[in-house]
């Protein structure tokens, strides 16, 4: 087997010293609470600007799982912080829920309900009781679980709606955003429903969790996945037609390890079997996008052409997915894949002067300042849950 020693330093490093301490000093709103809603891919914090509750969410879920690994006050009080402004802004006390984008001074901007942001926002609490034991944390995940399955599961279909109005009736424009397609389900909301899940149950592992997890992993190994080609169906109507030809390659890498962490968490052996030669197929599909420089390129469109762009997100969960197939097949050549990403991640897309990660680099190396360096969609999540997976997975492997 490969020496992968030195792999888990250089990702707590990348973690402690570039990805964390730049949300705590950087994005922190000393004014209004809670964390600033964008800085540009210049450098420049806009205080002004509208936030996210899924960049609240994600931060919280990453401070949270910060400190469990590492006891530092300093993770647990932005934790706290970000858990105080999503309970205290986001919620929707009156018909439940969490808003959608909040003004800088955080009063209700666009109030839909984006089911996806909702999986956030239990996937952020749900860490939030795993690291500190606040059970009202989890009470408001549980209610915001109770919901999605009240609101947004359609039993004649099985499966799970895009978004709703504030009460949660019908709406018209489901789209996650502008440049998804406007049909009733996803691949995207599914996934992260159930990585959400997951992560609740291991919290909290009721009968009934544990059978919509079960439920929503089939769904994905049923209705996502093409088996034809191992790729994820990226957008389907209420009849579970395909409505696209595009795929993914960062949502089949992520899918690959997502649902067979999701499986494993089940302890249902049936279904971790299943999903074994499943996700290997997915992880297979998604390494067409590898490029000879180490990096995953960002999709083929729905025209059949490449978009070759190396997304921040994409190269993090590429090198998860890599790194957990390896090990589990004990294939040195995938693991030097994922460390080969890793080494790309260092050169192209870290900020060693200003913290965290630009947005993207474009194929002949030059760096994406045009889009976000944070903001609604670019959050410490992928990336630091691309170090935390390292750390975890290669101390489990490292065990006798």
């Amino acid at each position: 087997m490969i020496d992968t020693s030195n792999f888990t330093a250089r990702a707590e490093k990348l973690l402690c010293e570039n990805i964390l301490p730049f949300w705590i000093a950087r994005m922190a709103d000393s004014i209004n609470g809670g964390f600033y809603g964008r800085m540009t891919g210049e450098g420049v914090v806009e205080r002004d600007a509208p936030k996210g509750v899924v960049l609240n969410a994600r931060i919280l879920w990453t401070f949270s799982a910060a400190y469990r690994i590492f006891r530092n006050a300093e993770y647990l009080q932005a934790a706290t912080r970000a858990e105080r402004y999503l309970t205290e802004h986001f919620l929707d006390k009156e018909f439940g829920g969490v808003y959608w984008l909040l003004t800088s001074e955080g009063a209700p901007l666009n109030t839909k309900k984006q089911f996806y942001a909702l999986a956030f926002a239990i996937y952020g609490l749900s860490e939030y009781f795993l690291a500190t034991g606040n059970v009202e944390a989890l009470r408001q995940a549980q209610d915001m679980f109770e919901e999605i399955e009240t609101y947004n599961y359609d039993p004649i279909c099985n499966g799970y709606c895009e978004a709703a109005t504030r009460e949660w009736t019908p709406i018209g424009d489901m789209r996650l955003s502008e440049k998804d397609a406007n049909e009733k389900m996803s691949m995207n909301t599914h996934l992260h429903i159930l990585e959400a899940y997951t992560n609740l149950y291991r919290a909290w592992p009721s009968f009934r969790l544990k059978e919509r997890l079960v439920n929503l992993v089939n769904i994905v190994l049923d209705r996502i996945y093409d088996p034809t080609t191992g790729h994820m169906g990226l957008f389907f109507d209420g009849q579970w037609h395909r409505r696209s030809v595009g795929y993914s390659f960062g949502h089949d890498i992520e899918a690959s390890w997502l649902v067979q962490d999701a499986a494993e968490a089940s302890s249902d052996a049936e279904l971790i079997a299943r999903t074994r030669t499943v996700t290997q197929h997915m992880a297979h599909a998604a390494m067409e996008g590898l490029q000879a420089d180490g990096s995953m390129i960002y999709e083929q469109r729905e025209d059949g052409t490449l978009d070759t762009e190396r997304h921040w997100w994409v190269q993090a969960e590429t090198v998860v997915g890599l790194l957990r197939l390896g090990l589990r097949y004990s294939d040195n050549k995938t693991i030097e894949a994922s460390i080969r990403c890793f080494d790309y991640i260092c050169n192209h897309l870290v900020d060693r002067k200003g913290g965290e990660w630009f947005w993207s680099c474009y194929a002949d190396g030059t760096i994406n300042r045009r889009d976000d360096k944070a903001g609604i969609w670019k959050c410490p999540y992928h990336n630091s849950k691309m170090c935390f997976e390292i750390i975890r997975q290669l101390k489990n492997n490292s065990k006798p």
